[in-house]
C-alpha cells in the first residue's frame, strides 16, 4: 500500500483480514463514520470472495450521547443489509460520568461489543483504528508521560474479556479509507465530536499538519509505535526469564505461598532496571486488588527497595522487615533477604465511636 491515497485492491484486502478466514464468526464494530463503513465494506466483499468465510455481525454502538446516533445507527443497518450482513444496535444506558466521559464510553463500547460477540458465538471483535488513530495514541501517551509499554501504542491483537480485538486497518492511513469509499459509492457520516477541542485527542489531531513540516507526519509516528512495540516485546521476555532465574535460585529454599510471591533480594537486584520495573508492575497487578498499579508508583517502589537493598537487608533484625509498603491492593515487604508481595488486607472503615456521659450531654 504505497500510495496513501489509493483504495485499497480486493487483494490487498484479502491481506488484511487472511489470519481470520477460520474464525467461525465476527463482530464489525460500526459507528457510520468512514474508517468503520471501509471496514463493513471490504470485510463483505472479502467474505464473498471466500468458499466458506466467517460469519459477519455489524453492531453499531449508541452511547447516547447525541440525538444523531439513532438516525446514524439506523443507515448502518441499511448499508449492512445492502452488504447482506446481518446487524444490531446496541445502547450505552444509564447515567453518564460528568468527567473522564471519552474513557467511559470506549469501556462501554467494548464490554457490550464482547458481549455481542459471545452471543453471537464470534472469536473476535474488529475495530476501525488506523495508521492515523495510532498516532494520535502515541502522542496522547507521549504527553503522558507513558513507558514503553504504553508508547507501543495500539496492537494489532489484544485479547479483552474473553474475545480478541482484532485491529486489521491498523497499518492503513485514513485516506486510503476514504478513498476507497468514494470508488464504491458508499456514504458515511461526520462525527462532530472528533472535532470537539474540548477532548483531548481532537486537539492533538489538530497539531498533526504542523508536526508533519518537522518530520513527525502521521507515517513516522506509526513507524515509532511500531519499533517501541518491538522493544516493548523484547523486555517482556527478558521479564520472563527473570523470573525463571530468580526461581532457579530459590532452589525450593523460599517458603511457599500460593497466594502469594518472593524474590530472593540478591538475584532481584543484580538485574537491569527496566526489568525489574516489569516483575514488580506484573507481579502487583496479579496480587492486588485494587486495579492496575500506577507506572510512576512502581518506579518510586522500585527505588525504595533498591535503597533498602544496597543498604544491608540481609543484616536486618530478625522478623523485622526492613521496608514495609502497600500499592494498588498489594502488600510489598523486605525482610530476610527477600521481597514479599502478597495481597493486602482489605481495608477497614473508620468508625468513630461517640461516648455518652452518665448525664446525657456533650462535653
Amino acid at each position: 500500500m504505497s500510495d496513501d491515497n489509493s483504495p485499497i485492491s480486493a487483494r490487498e484486502a484479502r491481506r488484511l483480514f487472511a489470519d481470520l478466514k477460520k474464525a467461525p464468526a465476527l463482530v464489525l464494530a460500526v459507528s457510520g463514520g468512514p474508517d468503520s463503513v471501509a471496514l463493513m465494506w471490504l470485510a463483505a466483499r472479502w467474505q464473498r470472495s471466500l468458499a466458506r468465510g466467517p460469519r459477519l455481525l455489524v453492531v453499531t454502538v449508541d452511547h447516547g450521547l447525541r440525538p444523531e446516533a439513532a438516525r446514524e445507527a439506523r443507515e448502518v443497518k441499511r448499508q449492512a443489509a445492502a452488504l447482506g450482513l446481518t446487524h444490531r444496535t446496541l445502547r450505552w444506558r444509564g447515567a453518564k460520568p460528568k468527567t473522564g466521559l471519552p474513557a467511559a464510553a470506549r469501556e462501554a463500547r467494548y464490554r457490550l461489543l464482547a458481549q455481542a460477540a459471545r452471543a453471537a458465538g464470534a472469536s473476535h471483535v474488529l475495530t476501525a483504528h488506523t495508521r492515523d488513530d495510532q498516532a494520535e495514541t502515541l502522542l496522547m501517551r507521549l504527553l503522558r508521560g507513558s513507558g514503553i509499554a504504553g508508547l507501543s501504542a495500539m496492537a494489532r491483537l489484544a485479547e479483552r474479556d474473553g474475545i480478541v480485538l482484532a485491529r486489521p486497518l491498523l497499518d492503513v492511513p485514513k485516506s486510503q479509507l476514504v478513498a476507497t469509499l468514494k470508488r464504491a459509492k458508499l456514504g458515511f457520516t461526520d462525527d462532530p465530536t472528533n472535532r470537539d477541542t474540548a477532548f483531548t485527542r481532537p486537539r492533538l489531531r489538530a497539531l498533526l499538519p504542523q508536526l508533519a513540516t518537522e518530520g513527525g507526519d502521521i507515517r513516522n509516528l506509526a513507524r515509532l509505535a511500531a519499533r517501541l512495540a518491538r522493544a516493548n516485546a523484547a523486555v517482556e521476555v527478558l521479564a520472563d526469564g527473570a523470573e525463571r532465574f530468580l526461581r532457579l535460585r530459590d532452589r525450593g529454599d523460599a517458603p511457599h505461598d500460593p497466594g502469594a510471591r518472593s524474590f530472593e533480594a540478591a538475584g532481584f537486584a543484580a538485574l537491569p532496571e527496566e526489568v525489574r520495573l516489569r516483575l514488580l508492575l506484573r507481579t502487583i497487578n496479579a496480587l492486588g486488588h485494587e486495579g492496575p498499579a500506577e507506572l510512576g508508583k512502581v518506579e518510586s517502589l522500585l527505588a525504595a527497595l533498591d535503597q533498602a537493598i544496597a543498604s544491608g537487608a540481609r543484616t536486618a533484625t530478625k522478623g523485622r522487615p526492613r521496608l514495609k509498603q502497600t500499592l494498588a491492593g498489594a502488600l510489598i515487604s523486605l525482610a530476610g533477604g527477600r521481597i514479599h508481595i502478597a495481597p493486602a488486607p482489605a481495608r477497614r472503615r473508620k468508625e468513630r465511636i461517640r461516648k455518652a456521659d452518665p448525664g446525657g450531654c456533650g462535653s
